[in-house]
């Protein structure tokens, strides 16, 4: 069964703590456009939350964090604690994202224990394919605090998608982008404007 996370557990900070899951990109929530996309490549959609119960709305099962502040990395080990394969994950930030892209992750993630973008900017963790093999070293982490999540690639199977296969699927940039500041949510509204 192909699993699908989306993690919206996060606080905003930097955003007045809005639920970045509800913001309108285009009319539509983020969350809204990801399911669309989402229920093109996964059997089965899961959110993990630090509060399941904003998303009874949505049709889609929602779990909490089973290790409660820990971040991204413990919403993907809560998320890989509650399927029984491998899980794409994507964080509820990211309202471009789309089913062949994901495709792609999902795909070469048979190959490895995580299967990451690897952007111009950096690794995108928080859009890629984990593997079981994951649990152990999410675990470790977890108990010991070290929650950055992109350190996680350093003690697994790693398969990177580069920017040659990433720009195949982003014409304008956008793929990839988090909705993190009121900065990349104008540019997330540009970007979605100036799409044809």
């Amino acid at each position: 069964m192909q699993t699908a996370a989306i993690l919206a557990g996060g606080q905003a900070r930097r955003l007045g703590g809005r639920d970045k899951s509800q913001i309108l990109v285009g009319g539509r929530t983020i969350l809204a456009r990801q399911l669309d996309v989402l229920r093109e490549v996964a059997d089965r959609i899961i959110i993990v939350s630090n509060d399941p119960s904003r998303y009874d709305s949505t049709g889609v099962p929602a779990v909490a964090d089973v290790l409660p502040g820990t971040g991204s990395l413990g919403g993907i080990y809560t998320a890989l604690t509650v399927a029984t394969g491998r899980v794409l994950v994507v964080a509820c930030d990211m309202p471009f994202l789309t089913a062949t892209f994901l495709a792609l992750v999902w795909d070469v993630g048979a190959e490895a224990d995580i299967a990451v973008p690897r952007a111009e900017d950096g690794y995108h963790p928080l859009c890629a394919c984990y593997a079981q093999a994951c649990v152990a070293p999410l675990r470790r982490r977890l108990e010991a605090g070290t929650l950055k999540v992109v350190d996680l690639l350093n003690d697994v199977r790693v398969q990177e998608i580069g920017p040659a296969e990433i720009a195949a699927f982003d014409p304008d940039g956008l793929l990839l982008l988090n909705v993190n500041t009121p900065g990349d949510l104008a540019r997330a509204e540009r970007g979605r404007l100036e799409r044809p």
